[in-house]
C-alpha cells in the first residue's frame, strides 16, 4: 500500500509542477488556463494527500488547504462563503498556532530540529498558514471581491506551487543524477512561484491605484 501511494504521490507532484507550469503561462481567465488550473488543482491535491500518508502531514494538508481555497475562490460568485470557509479558517489557524509553537520549542532547544529542515523555514510556513488564516477570517466578515478576490486566488495557487516545485527541485534532490545534485540553478525552478506571486501582487495592486487615481481625476474634473 504505502509502494501505491508513493507512486502516486510522485505522479501527482509531476503532473502538479508541469501544469502548474503551463497555467502561469497560459493567458488568465482564458479556457486553457482554467483547464491547466483545474488539472493543477486535482495533482496538488493527490500530491499533498499523499504527503500527508506517507509522513509529511502539515506540508501536505497545508498544500491542499492553499490550492482548495485558491480555486474556489476563483470558481464562485463574488461575495460567496460557505460552512468549508469556518473549517479552512480553523484549519489554517491551528496549523499556524501548531508550527510557531514548534519553532519556540526549537528555538529554546526543547527539541532537536530535524537534519536538513531550517528553523527559518519553518516559521516561514507557520506565518503563511496564519496570514492565510487572517484572509479567510476576512473574507468571511467583509466578504471578498474585485482586485481581492484575484489576489486571493492568485497569492494561494503561486504559494501552493512553490511547495512543489520547492519540494521537488530542493527536496529530492536524491532522484537527480549524483553530478546534479547541490547546484544553485535548481533555486531558479524552485523560487519561480514566489516570484510569479510577488510580481502579479504588486501588478494588481499598481492597477488599482492607477484606476482610483484616474477615477479621482475625473470626478475632480466634472
Amino acid at each position: 500500500m504505502r509502494l501505491f501511494i508513493l507512486v502516486l504521490h510522485i505522479c501527482g507532484g509531476v503532473a502538479a509542477v508541469l501544469s502548474g507550469a503551463a497555467a502561469m503561462s497560459f493567458r488568465k481567465g482564458t479556457r486553457r488556463h482554467r483547464m491547466t488550473g483545474n488539472v493543477f488543482f486535482v495533482a496538488m491535491l493527490v500530491m499533498g494527500f499523499s504527503a500527508a500518508y506517507l509522513g509529511n502531514v502539515v506540508g501536505g494538508l497545508l498544500a491542499c488547504y492553499l490550492v482548495a481555497t485558491a480555486w474556489l475562490t476563483a470558481r464562485r460568485r463574488e461575495g460567496e462563503t460557505s460552512i468549508f470557509d469556518w473549517g479552512a479558517f480553523l484549519f489554517a489557524l491551528g496549523v499556524g498556532v501548531l508550527i510557531m509553537v514548534q519553532v519556540g520549542r526549537l528555538v529554546t532547544g526543547a527539541v532537536a530540529p530535524k537534519p536538513g529542515v531550517p528553523v527559518g523555514m519553518i516559521f516561514f510556513l507557520g506565518f503563511v498558514a496564519l496570514l492565510a488564516a487572517a484572509g479567510d477570517l476576512r473574507m468571511l466578515v467583509r466578504g471578498v471581491s474585485g482586485t481581492q478576490r484575484i489576489a486571493r486566488h492568485l497569492w494561494r495557487m503561486c504559494f501552493s506551487f512553490f511547495i512543489a516545485t520547492g519540494s521537488f527541485f530542493l527536496g529530492q534532490q536524491q532522484v537527480f543524477p549524483k553530478a546534479w545534485r547541490g547546484a544553485a540553478v535548481w533555486f531558479i525552478p524552485a523560487l519561480l512561484p514566489l516570484a510569479a506571486m510577488i510580481y502579479w501582487l504588486v501588478r494588481i495592486a499598481l492597477q488599482t491605484r492607477i484606476r482610483a487615481y484616474k477615477n479621482q481625476t475625473a470626478a475632480n474634473e466634472t
